[in-house]
């Protein structure tokens, strides 16, 4: 019998609970992916600290995204298999514990092997947030909880080297970036104890068991794989000279390919799959995921090799280029709000309106880096990043809650750690690519650092054109399907 407040009922009742449930929901999703980006503009600290290599130095920064990516999946399933409350606080608890041992790290293969850690844990928690908004909400207010949900995802991208950079300055050059970590200590035991009041736990006899056969071992391993092979190479684009480093995407391929031939056969036999393809016949979700593995792969090279070009270029502290890519975060905060009200009525025509903004906003911040060089580019260029963080907005939050607003609630959980793996090889080709670009500018160039900034945004312009072109492809699709019904 369905229960008032029981999201796991058919006959669902909200739960009076539910929006402090999503506050502790959005405190640890802002603080997992904060950490992707926080530790870029601490480099310089840690390496004068503990007298990091640059070796060391890359895998402090690639290796908490490689990690992440690898468990989305995997831990998609268990959450959904398991219950989502459980997982979130055993992935809390891992990451609280990884993030003091970043911080009291004495060494850099210490300080590695622990953000490698702190990725898993970041990978655990980040399908369950997805996963829990789809078991709490419905309807429009589904919609909302999104929109804060892409707001917390757009601040915690933009606002990751304002933070750094503000702890930096009150930790000291050398003992900074130990508060980089420290500081998710106490907001994770707060955030706990929350959880453990506020989430709903899954009833046990909705559980399924865990048995190895349960994980899809082989789909893991094959996934793993393909993952690994893919990402490693991008991540790792400028750090792993030589061109050997791209045969790993033959290896991905294949593996690829083997999981996708291994999880029909598992679905044919009945058995149990790591991800359920028919997802992808969900034509809303697989547009989603297409979509947002472009525009990651586009809009998150901008804060790299902006804050490369205003600290490296320029001579900007690291607090000074945090607060050159707040008007990002703050036009990116106010409109994911609103596009979380309005998707519900206008759709996927919000996506497209925020690609183009995006895309406008790129363009004209080449223009502003242009006509205003030197030291003042940081100010020319703050109206057209606040448009570009407007449009941002309107992507991330109408696209997410549209990709899986068809998912059952029983899937939420590998629907949305799929469409996260998508975003984070998204983000590490992108990287890859207009860094590869960027950086071959500089030494071209012989250090014109603007050359090279202005060369790799428009290349970034290009991936989120990329993207709004699929976009608009599907709603013309989409039109002339209805008008030949008609």
């Amino acid at each position: 019998m369905a229960t008032p407040g029981d999201p796991f009922s058919d006959q669902y009742q909200p739960d009076p609970r539910r929006w402090k449930a999503l506050a502790v929901c959005l405190v640890v999703g802002f603080m997992t992916l904060l950490d992707v980006s926080i530790v870029n503009v601490a480099l310089p600290s840690i390496e004068q600290g503990i007298g990091a290599s640059s070796a060391d130095l890359s895998w402090i920064v690639s290796g908490y995204a490689l990690a992440f990516g690898l468990v989305l999946v995997p831990a998609g399933r268990v959450g959904d298999a398991r219950g989502r409350k459980t997982t979130f606080l055993v992935g809390l608890t891992l990451f609280v514990v990884a993030s003091a041992a970043c911080g009291l790290a004495q060494g850099p293969m210490t300080l590695v092997i622990a953000r490698l850690v702190q990725g898993v844990a970041g990978g655990i928690l980040s399908p369950q947030v997805s996963g829990l908004i789809q078991l709490l909400f419905r309807g429009a207010e589904r919609g909302r909880a999104f929109g804060m949900f892409a707001a917390t995802i757009g601040i915690s991208t933009a606002v990751g080297p304002l933070l750094g950079g503000v702890l930096i300055q009150l930790g000291g050059a050398e003992h900074g970036w130990r508060w980089v970590f420290f500081v998710n200590v106490p907001i994770g035991v707060v955030a706990f104890v929350a959880a453990l009041r506020l989430i709903p736990a899954r009833p046990a006899e909705t559980k399924q068991a865990l048995r190895l056969s349960s994980f899809d071992p082989v789909g893991v391993v094959l996934l793993g794989v393909g993952v690994l092979s893919l990402m490693l190479p991008m991540v790792q684009a400028q750090q792993w000279t030589g061109d050997g480093k791209w045969l790993l995407l033959i290896i991905a391929a294949v593996s690829i390919a083997a999981f996708v031939m291994w999880e029909r056969h598992q679905g044919r036999q009945g058995r149990q799959q790591l991800v359920d393809l028919s997802l992808f016949t969900i034509r809303s979700y697989s547009l989603g995921c297409m979509i947002a593995l472009v525009y990651f792969a586009g809009f998150t090279t901008v804060f790299f090799i902006y804050t490369l070009y205003i600290q490296q270029g320029l001579g900007y502290s690291a607090l000074m280029a945090g607060l050159a890519v707040t008007p990002f975060a703050l036009g990116s905060a106010v409109s994911a709000r609103v596009g979380g009200e309005l998707v519900e009525k206008t759709g996927r025509p919000l996506v497209i309106v925020g690609l183009a903004l995006v895309f406008v906003g790129m363009l004209t911040t080449v223009l502003a880096a242009y006509l205003v060089p030197g030291h003042n580019v940081g100010y020319a260029a703050a109206f057209p990043l606040l448009v570009a963080g407007v449009g941002s907005g309107l992507v991330i939050s109408p696209n997410l809650t549209l990709s899986l607003d068809e998912i059952p609630v029983t899937k939420a959980g590998i629907a949305g750690g799929v469409l996260q793996t998508g975003q984070r090889i998204g983000s590490a080709a992108g990287i890859a690519l207009v860094g590869a670009v960027f950086f071959g500018q500089v030494v071209a160039t012989h250090g014109d650092w603007a050359h090279a900034f202005r060369f790799g945004l428009m290349t970034a312009a290009g991936l989120v054109l990329i993207a709004l072109v699929v976009g608009l492809s599907d709603q013309f699709a989409e039109r002339r399907k209805v008008d030949a019904a008609v």
